[in-house]
Order: structure tokens, then C-alpha cells, then sequence
């Protein structure tokens, strides 16, 4: 590694020659450059990296001591220090660590500065991306270089990084040779290292050119023979370069390059066009260069004669509909040029194919200075500061335009931009859609149903950003605005919004050089808060709100573009030499696109003040945003989309068309086949044959897939093609989920029972396509079961990072080796597969210790210990089974995402799973209440109906309410999980989780005591959900049982009416019992207070 400009002074220059020359004499008084006088033609020319190819280390030394309050020089003296054999040296020969050197280094800086000094913070910066970049010019210059057949290299003291690579941050591409000192063991100026790299190039001294920013390194250079220029500013040295070299190596107009082989255009039909357009006839021949600005519409410089011209046109190939339309860029840009917005004079649009190939139009050149990375390397604070300024006034300016006088009053529709712009990049994105991509598919769904209120109406450009201006050369002023092709009238807002792109893409982003990671206050840059206040103060108009969702459209545009880029790439029609890269940027985008739609929905469902937005990774828009004022628009339209995401659906009724129809469908299958089999469904449940599943439930489950019933459960944003399920939202399912809770053999005979549908939304999360093929397809079919083992009875495995059973790898098997219990479904002769969840490396962070395999049930080493009864009932055939797992061995391939995801996915399978329970114990209750309604209508008590008894009303009435609000937060979190994500609605999700269970116990218990028969209480066992047992004992003389627990069977039993106080019930009642109702259960006895409950057996 080298330095430029760290000796600045005299005394410090000549500290540096006393450390590496002996022999060195006072400073030259001229510019540090030697020459040689051998003759012969240039055939190499060799570059030193820092302050040659990169920003020199000293001045990235002087800018951090100013920022870290260091004394000035500090960094340099430490440098320097020990000359040969000082640590900064010994690093670069690779003669000490990284660690050692920064400790070492650490120390001198301190001792020089009598203050500590954080030199890992400097040695960060040093070797970052966002200044280890390569100057253009330099770029640019090595091209020509090679371009012209001459040879290159790198000749650089440099280091190793902490990674163990090599500190060279360049294209090696770019070199022929390079010479490293840190691999070599030999830094400049050592003679060595010279010779080194000629003997390699296999050139001679005098056949070469050598460029460094340090005159110790030239002066041993230039006494062996090598021809030296002394870098003080890299445009200076390349001028110098060209000279040596007596070519040029910058063309002539900046950003353009020869025209890419399958960008070519016919040179004689464009020269005689132009010559017809011009009325000239030329000399010369045409000169024809290629923009690589400009990609989607190709750019060329034209020159004929004294004329320099632009050339756009439309790329070749099949278009999508109203893409690359050059002709509207010609007619905005000549009225806008009318109307007094700096943009080129456009001369003539051509529509004629046969002239290039497609039709183009044609502008003046005019020469100035585009900025492509929105950091302005280079530049001052106050320039930078500038230079963003004029950017916000002039896109204000375009806004202001007055659409009459301009004559664009028809330029585009009036009202309605963002919901047409919506349903035109979705159709866009549509007809080139190569794969299915979530955030789009979720976008999709979003963005119709949150589109703001739209205030005004003016000309946008659509694709504003800084590398569409030209800049004046020498003022920050604006010269042209260029690239008008997405340009039409709509809300000016999508304009502002889409300019600030840049603040939340990383600085190294291929497509577009990002801020998110630069410190904007050092770089004089306005943050996007900052530059949102600018245009509302230059407009002249109250903050704006809703930014969340424009931001959202804005990625999510650029989404759709770049799918459109990649998608005629695959057909070779992209004009960009990248277009195939960007099919993973697709991707990125929406995904960013979905997280500030995440935050709008955040701020709608949680309702938190607009004077205080979520905070962001970036920025907020906290002083942007009106008091008071709500980023959403409701709507009572019901369309599909619209009815599912835009609003809280708290009634069948308000569910989309298709979806209210499968409701109905569903209920009416209830009552013609579900309910009228429960009798006989119970007598199996309790039979000798009932661990073998009932034929009727199969046949049940044949009929239900015959009607379109089957796999409801997947939701939309799991299986946004509706290859798997019905293609649902939480919410909308969560209203047919409650109908299947009326019944507990429901769930199964649509095939949306638990934990199968748990395991079946992983695979299809998470599975790789082989899993899907071996165990997905059968689950889905119906023709397997599943089950889930997690919970283990030596620690709490509620919490997942408990979990003891381990999972170790060996030769090219997982061997899985733990105790679980209460594995709901284990016992199932048709369970066919065991998800399990292990820990792979007890040392990792905690929430990295846990994996999950899909272990077949045959596998050997799977020993079922016993069937566990939840208060004596079995759960046949399913039931819930305690389980060793010794040495079992199952590939590797048979892991989901990788070793330490398990707690991840674990976590991801339970959010829907939630809303599943909680509205089956919904419609558990919503049937109880029923029965107790219908029933005490018909009852007598004290000479009037029980309906006219003021408790049982009151009762009822509480019940109701009870339901209602279950419902209502059961809704509200499946719609929370629809809009933000699983994530976000985490607490909405632990809140059901608590509310539906003891609603449910409550409104049981009550049924239980309504529903009294000569002394008589019902017990119904009706959930899904929970595992106790609640009793009531009061000392009104009622035994009251509500019971909760995880088998779905209904079971109602008649017990007498008895006071527990005065001992257990009497034998001569149980065997009553025993003679009247056949249907028995394990024997089990639970005893409270004095009284006993017995679950008989036969």
C-alpha cells in the first residue's frame, strides 16, 4: 500500500526518505518525477493502487482525525514511524498480523497524539468499499490502454485483511500482472519488487511507464530505467500519460464507449438521413459512440461534420405494450423545453424503422457532467450540498409547469395516477413474469387497497434521479433533464419519492449506487427527511404523508422494470450488458418494497400517531407527516382483492364472491354430511377398532375433495400461485375455520386438520422440490399423515431452545438420538412422517442451536413408549404418543434450509396455526350457545321457560358478548398477518392465544349449567386447543365442569346434580349412568374438594 500526500512538510518528507532511502538527498524542487532517456516504444504500464487507482490513505487519514477529534497528522507520523522496520512496514511485508499491527499501531498513535486513538475505526474506513473505489478516469485510461494492445500491472504495497485475503480492492481483470507485497515479502522502494514485475510482464525498463504518488517510489523506479509520473491528481497524471503514450486515453465525450456488437446500427442509412435532416454534405466520415447511460431506450453520440447529435431510440425486439415509447419523449421534451425546463433541444422524431432498425429521435448533444453515484466522491460538503439543491428545485420546477400553456393538457389521464400506475407495472410485471416471487405476488395484493388521497395533478418524469441530470462543469446548475420515456401527468409525490431511492440501497448496489450506508451529515448529503421538507418548502405546500406507501410503489416499479429487463435478456433483446444479473435485483427490490409496505400497515393496524412514526433503519418522516392525520383510505368496494386485504371482514358476508360461496358450500356440506355422521363417528372413536381410521371419515374426506373442500387452509402469501391450497388469506380462512369448529371431525375430512397442516405449510415454505415430491404431495392428497415432535418431559418446550434431543452428523447421516412426548398424531397407522426438532450444535447462539429433519416413521430407532390420555380420553386413531428416538439415522438431505434454522421455521409454521385453533373454538362455542339457546326454550323452571329466567339470560348475553370480541381479535390478528406479515403481528397472535381458550372455558361452563336435565349438568368436551380440566364447586350445590383439552372428540355426559361436600357420588347413579350411555372412556379419577369425577370404563 502507498500514500499520497502524507508528508506535508518538509520535516515529515524527510522522516519518510531517512526511513527508506539512505541515500536520499532534500526535496526535489519541482514535481516528484524522474524520466528515462532510453528510447523505444511504451509496451507496459505499471500503476501503484493507492493514490494512483484509489483515494490516497493520507488524505482518508486527514478527513477521519478531523471527524474523530484526533490531532492532525497523527495517523501519518504512526504511519512512518520505524522506518524499515516500523509495523506499518512490517505489515505490509506481511511480517506481523493485523492484530498485532493495529495493537502496535494503536499504541504509537496514542503516544504521538497523548489521547487514544481508535485506530480499528480508521483501519475500517481505510480498506470499506465506499472508499476503496477505483477513479473513473483511471478505469477509463487502463482501457484505452489494453484497447490499444499494451500491457498493464499493478505494483502495490498492501496488506493482509483480518479474512486472510490480500488488501486489492481493483478488477485483477483489468492487469496483466500484479505484484503484491504482502505476498512477495518486499515492499517499495525495494529495487526487487520492480524487477519483479517487469520479469513478469517480460517487458524492459525502458519499455515501461510507471505511475506512484510518492517521489521514493518513483526515484527507485526511475534508476533502473523505468519512465515515471508523479500522481498528484489522477485527470493531471493521465493527461501526461496520453502524452507518453501519444494516444488518447479518455474519449472524447464522457459516458460513452464503442457501440455494443448487438447495439450496432446501420451507419450509411442514419449518415444519409442526417445529411437529408441537416442539409449538409460532409467530408468526414460518421462517428457513432454508445452511451452506457441510458439502457432501457439505447443512447448514441452521432457527429457528422460540425454537428454533435444524440440519437434514442427503441430498443429491438418484442416490447411490452406502451414501453419505450421515444415518441412521447420527444413531445414532453420539446414543451417542457418551451416551457423553460433545462432539457436538450430535440431536433426530429423519426418513426421510419427502416432508417435504424426502430424509431428514434434526435437532440442536440450537450456536454456536461452526470453523476452517477449519488455520494459525489470528489466533491466538497457545500458542493454535494448544492448539487443535491438544484436536483429538488428543479424537479420542482417541472411540477410547476402550467399544462395548458405547455399544451399537455392531454399529455396523460387526469386523477387516478397511482391506482393506474398500480394496475400498469402489475400487468407489466405479469407479461414478464419468469417465477414466482413473494413480495411481488403480496405486493400485488397490496398496493390497490392503500393507494393515498391525490392532491394534485402535473407533468412527472417518472424516472427522476440524479444520473438523469447534466450538470454545468464547473456551477451545481442543472444544464438538462434527461430520459423522459416513463413521463405522463399524475400525483408529483411518486416523482419525489422515486428521487430518494438511492437513501435505502447500499453504496456497492450494481444497478444503482445507494447512501444507506454513508453518513450523509459528513457528506454535506440532505437525508431523504431532509430533502422531503426542501420540495415541500419550494413548492410552497403543507408536509406530505403516506410516504410509506409511495416509497413501496417506488421499489415495487423498479421491480417490475428490472423483471422486464431480465426477462428479454433470456431472449437476448436487453440492452444492458447487466440485464442478466438482474433477476435476484428483482427480487431485492420487492423485498424492499414489501418492508415499507409492512410499515404502512404497521401504522394503520396499531394506529400509532402520525406525530410519531416507526422508526426505520434509515430515516423518519416524523416532521413530514400532518398531526392527526391517517395514511389509508377505506373503501366499500367488493371486489376480491379489495374485500380480502382493504378491510376488517368481520362477517361472511362481506367476503369476496368466491370466497363467500365456498363458505356457503362448506356449511352445507355440514349439514348434509358432517353432522348427521357424528353419532357414528363417536361409537368408532370409542370401539375396539378405533386406532384404525373410519372408513366413513374416508369416505367423508373422498366427497369433500370431490366438492373443491379440500387443502383451504395454505395462505395466500405461503402459495400466492394456488399451486397447493385454495389461495386464502388468514382471514378469509379464519371465517371457514370457524365453521369446521362446530364439528371436531371436520378439520380432518377437509384435510385441514392439525399438525398436518402445520407440516404441509413448512414443506411448502421451506421444503426443496425433492421434499415436496416425497412428502408433501401425499399429505396434500390426503394419503398420509403427519406428525411433529418437539415437546420433550424433561424441560419446558413451550420454549423451543430447551429442547435436549440432539442431532449430530455422521458420515453422511443425521443420527438423531431424544425423548419427546405428547406428539399429537404419532399413533396414526397412516402417519407416514415425523418433523423433528434437535439441537445440531449446543454451542451456537441460542436461538442457532435447533434444526429440524423429516424423518420417515419406518426408519429404524423409532420406539413408541405408550399413548398419553388427556383426562382419560385416547384421541383414536391419532391420539398422542411419548416417543424414543435411539440412533436414528436419516440422510442429510433430509434437513429443512440447513442446520441452526429450526428455531426459525419452528416459529414460522405457528402464526396461522393459531388462528386455525382459535376460530375452531370460536365456532366450538358459537355450537354450544346453539344447543343452549334451542334448549332452554323448550325447559321448564319454577312455572316459566328458562328463556325467561333473568340469569340464563344474562348468562346467554355474556356468552355472546364473550364470543363476539373473541371473534372480533381473532379477525383483527389474521388480518394484521394478511397486511404486515406474521412478524409484525406477533402480539396480535400471543393475545388469541390467550383470549380464545378461556372464552371458550366460560362459555362451555355456562352451557354445562344451563343445560340441566332432573338434576342433571352436560359436560362437553369441545376443543381442540387447550389441555385442563376447570371445575367450579360452588357452594349453591352445582358441580360445574367445563373441560378443554387437546383430542377432537365431543363427548356429552349427564352427571346428577350433587354437593360436593357431602362425599362421592352415590353407586347406585353411576351404574344408572353406566346402563344408559354405552359410550365409555379410559378409567381415570380426578378428585376436588371432597368430590370425586369418574371417567368409567368398560
Amino acid at each position: 500500500m502507498c500514500l499520497r500526500q502524507l508528508l506535508q512538510s518538509s520535516q515529515l518528507q524527510r522522516a519518510w526518505r531517512a526511513a527508506f532511502l539512505k541515500h536520499v538527498q532534500g526535496r526535489h524542487p519541482g514535481a516528484w518525477r524522474w524520466t528515462h532517456s532510453g528510447g523505444g516504444p511504451y509496451r507496459a504500464v505499471i500503476f501503484d493502487m493507492g493514490g494512483v487507482l484509489l483515494p490516497s490513505p493520507g488524505r482518508v487519514a486527514a478527513e477521519w482525525e478531523v471527524q474523530n477529534h484526533i490531532p492532525s497528522g497523527t495517523i501519518v507520523k504512526a504511519l512512518i514511524s520505524g522506518g524499515e522496520n516500523g509495523p506499518w512496514m512490517k505489515f505490509m511485508r506481511a511480517e506481523i498480523t493485523t492484530e498485532d499491527f493495529l495493537q502496535e499501531f494503536g499504541r504509537l498513535c496514542s503516544e504521538i497524539s497523548k489521547t487514544s486513538v481508535p485506530v480499528d475505526s480508521f483501519f475500517s474506513l481505510l480498506t470499506s468499499e465506499r472508499v476503496a473505489k477505483q477513479f473513473p478516469v483511471m478505469t477509463e485510461a487502463i482501457t484505452q490502454i489494453r484497447a490499444k494492445g499494451l500491457q498493464t500491472a499493478v505494483l502495490s504495497n498492501n496488506f493482509y485483511l483480518p479474512n486472510g485475503k490480500s488488501f486489492l480492492p481493483l478488477d485483477r481483470k483489468q492487469f496483466d500482472v500484479v505484484v503484491e507485497s504482502c505476498l512477495e515479502g518486499v515492499c517499495k522502494p525495494d529495487p526487487r519488487m520492480y524487477k519483479l514485475c517487469l520479469e513478469r510482464l517480460g517487458r524492459q525498463p525502458s519499455e515501461s511507464i510507471f505511475l506512484d504518488d510518492l517521489g521514493p517510489n518513483l526515484k527507485a523506479a526511475a534508476g533502473l530505467g523505468i519512465h515515471t509520473i508523479k500522481v498528484d491528481d489522477p485527470e493531471t497524471a493521465v493527461k501526461e500519460l496520453e502524452t507518453l503514450l501519444g494516444f488518447p486515453l479518455r474519449m472524447a465525450v464522457p459516458n460513452t464507449r464503442p457501440v455494443r456488437k448487438t447495439m450496432e446500427i446501420p451507419k450509411d442509412a442514419l449518415e444519409k438521413y442526417l445529411k437529408d435532416l441537416l442539409g449538409i454534405q460532409p467530408t468526414g466520415p460518421l462517428e457513432l459512440l454508445q452511451f452506457d447511460h441510458g439502457q432501457s431506450n439505447p443512447t448514441y453520440y452521432v457527429k457528422l461534420a460540425n454537428h454533435q447529435l444524440v440519437l434514442r431510440k427503441k430498443p429491438p425486439g418484442t416490447l411490452l405494450p406502451s414501453a419505450h415509447a421515444v415518441e412521447r419523449e420527444f413531445r414532453i421534451m420539446k414543451a417542457l423545453g418551451n416551457a423553460g425546463v433545462p432539457v436538450p433541444k430535440v431536433l426530429d422524431l423519426c418513426e421510419d424503422s427502416s432508417v435504424v432498425g426502430t424509431p428514434f429521435y434526435l437532440m442536440e448533444y450537450c456536454p456536461g457532467l452526470i453523476y452517477k453515484d449519488p455520494s459525489l466522491p470528489g466533491l466538497e460538503p457545500s458542493q454535494r450540498r448544492a448539487i443535491y439543491t438544484a436536483m429538488n428545485r428543479v424537479l420542482c420546477k417541472i411540477h410547476s409547469v402550467d399544462l395548458k400553456a405547455a399544451g399537455l393538457e392531454d399529455y396523460g389521464k387526469h386523477g387516478d395516477y397511482l391506482a393506474r400506475q398500480v394496475q400498469t407495472w402489475i400487468k407489466q410485471y405479469r407479461a414478464s413474469e419468469t417465477s414466482t416471487i413473494p413480495a411481488m405476488e403480496r405486493l400485488i395484493e397490496w398496493l390497490p387497497l392503500h393507494l393515498p388521497r391525490q392532491q394534485r395533478t402535473t407533468v412527472v418524469h417518472g424516472d427522476f434521479r440524479l444520473d438523469n441530470l447534466l450538470f454545468h462543469p464547473e456551477t451545481a446548475e442543472v444544464l438538462a433533464v434527461l430520459d423522459w420515456e416513463l413521463s405522463t401527468l399524475g400525483d408529483p409525490l411518486a416523482d419525489v419519492a422515486y428521487n430518494c431511492l438511492a437513501h435505502y440501497l447500499p453504496s456497492g448496489f450494481p444497478i444503482q449506487p445507494g447512501l444507506s450506508d454513508c453518513d450523509l451529515t459528513e457528506l454535506g448529503i440532505p437525508t431523504a427527511e431532509d430533502y422531503f421538507r426542501m420540495y415541500c418548502l419550494h413548492m410552497g405546500i403543507p408536509p406530505i404523508e403516506n410516504w410509506n406507501f409511495y416509497m413501496a410503489f417506488s421499489f415495487f416499479r423498479i421491480a417490475a422494470i428490472l423483471q422486464g429487463v431480465y426477462k428479454r435478456s433470456l431472449t437476448g433483446q436487453a440492452s444492458s450488458a447487466t440485464a442478466k444479473q438482474t433477476e435476484k435485483l428483482t427480487e431485492f427490490m420487492s423485498n424492499l418494497a414489501w418492508d415499507f409496505a409492512i410499515k404502512e400497515g404497521f401504522q394503520i393496524f396499531k394506529e400509532m400517531p402520525a406525530t410519531k412514526p416507526l422508526m426505520r433503519s434509515h430515516h423518519t418522516w416524523s416532521l413530514l407527516r400532518t398531526p392527526g392525520t391517517r395514511s389509508y383510505v377505506t373503501s366499500t368496494d367488493s371486489s376480491p382483492a379489495h374485500a380480502s386485504k382493504g378491510a376488517l371482514i368481520f362477517s361472511p358476508e362481506g367476503l369476496p364472491h368466491r370466497v363467500r360461496e365456498l363458505y356457503q358450500k362448506l356449511k352445507e356440506f355440514m349439514e348434509r354430511h358432517v353432522y348427521p355422521a357424528e353419532p357414528e363417528l363417536q361409537r368408532h372413536q370409542v370401539s375396539a377398532e378405533r386406532w384404525t381410521p373410519s372408513p366413513l371419515v374416508e369416505d367423508l374426506k373422498e366427497k369433500a375433495k370431490a366438492e373443491g373442500l379440500w387443502n383451504l387452509f395454505l395462505p395466500l402469501e405461503t402459495d400466492p400461485k394456488k399451486k397447493y391450497g385454495a389461495g386464502l388469506t388468514n382471514m378469509e380462512y379464519a371465517h371457514l375455520c370457524e365453521v369446521m369448529g362446530t364439528s371436531p371431525y371436520a378439520p380432518e375430512i377437509f384435510n385441514c386438520s392439525a399438525p398436518d397442516t402445520g407440516n404441509m405449510e413448512l414443506l411448502v415454505r421451506y421444503g426443496t422440490e425433492e421434499q415436496k415430491a416425497r412428502w408433501l404431495i401425499p399429505l396434500l392428497e390426503g394419503k398420509a399423515r403427519s406428525c411433529f415432535a418437539m415437546t420433550e418431559p424433561q424441560v419446558a418446550s413451550s420454549d423451543a431452545t430447551n429442547i435436549e434431543s440432539s442431532i449430530r452428523e455422521e458420515d453422511g447421516f443425521y443420527v438423531i438420538n431424544g425423548h419427546k412426548w405428547w406428539i399429537t398424531g404419532i399413533l396414526d397407522p397412516r402417519c407416514q412422517l415425523c418433523v423433528f426438532m434437535g439441537k445440531t450444535d449446543p454451542h451456537a447462539p441460542r436461538h442457532q442451536q435447533q434444526s429440524i429433519l423429516l424423518v420417515p416413521m419406518d426408519t429404524p430407532g423409532i420406539k413408541i413408549i405408550r399413548p398419553l390420555t388427556v383426562y382419560g380420553l385416547e384421541d383414536a386413531p391419532g391420539g398422542h404418543g411419548e416417543v424414543l428416538f435411539e440412533q436414528v439415522r436419516v440422510p442429510k438431505e433430509n434437513i429443512i434450509l440447513g442446520p441452526g434454522r429450526g428455531f426459525e421455521i419452528a416459529q414460522g409454521r405457528l402464526g396461522p396455526g393459531r388462528i386455525h385453533h382459535c376460530m375452531r373454538l370460536i365456532g366450538c362455542s358459537e355450537r354450544a350457545l346453539a344447543l343452549v339457546k334451542a334448549r332452554v326454550k323448550s325447559r321448564v323452571a319454577f312455572g316459566k321457560p328458562l328463556v325467561e329466567q333473568g340469569t340464563v339470560l344474562a348468562d346467554i348475553a355474556l356468552s355472546r358478548v364473550e364470543i363476539e370480541q373473541a371473534r372480533l381479535l381473532v379477525l383483527k390478528a389474521a388480518h394484521v398477518m394478511d397486511v404486515v406479515g406474521n412478524k409484525a403481528a406477533a402480539l396480535d397472535i400471543a393475545m388469541i392465544k390467550m383470549v380464545a381458550p378461556s372464552m371458550a372455558s366460560r362459555v362451555i361452563d355456562r352451557a354445562i349449567q344451563v343445560s340441566t336435565d332432573d338434576g342433571s349438568l352436560v359436560l362437553l368436551n369441545h376443543s381442540q386447543d387447550s389441555k385442563f380440566l376447570s371445575f367450579s364447586c360452588p357452594t349453591s350445590c352445582k358441580l360445574t365442569a367445563a373441560l378443554c383439552c387437546t383430542p377432537p372428540i365431543m363427548t356429552v355426559l349427564f352427571l346428577p346434580r350433587y354437593n360436593p361436600m357431602r362425599g362421592p357420588i352415590p353407586a347406585s347413579i353411576l351404574n344408572t349412568w353406566k346402563q344408559k350411555h354405552s359410550k365409555v372412556i379410559c378409567p381415570r379419577s380426578l378428585s376436588l374438594q371432597g368430590a370425586e369425577l369418574r371417567f368409567w370404563g368398560t
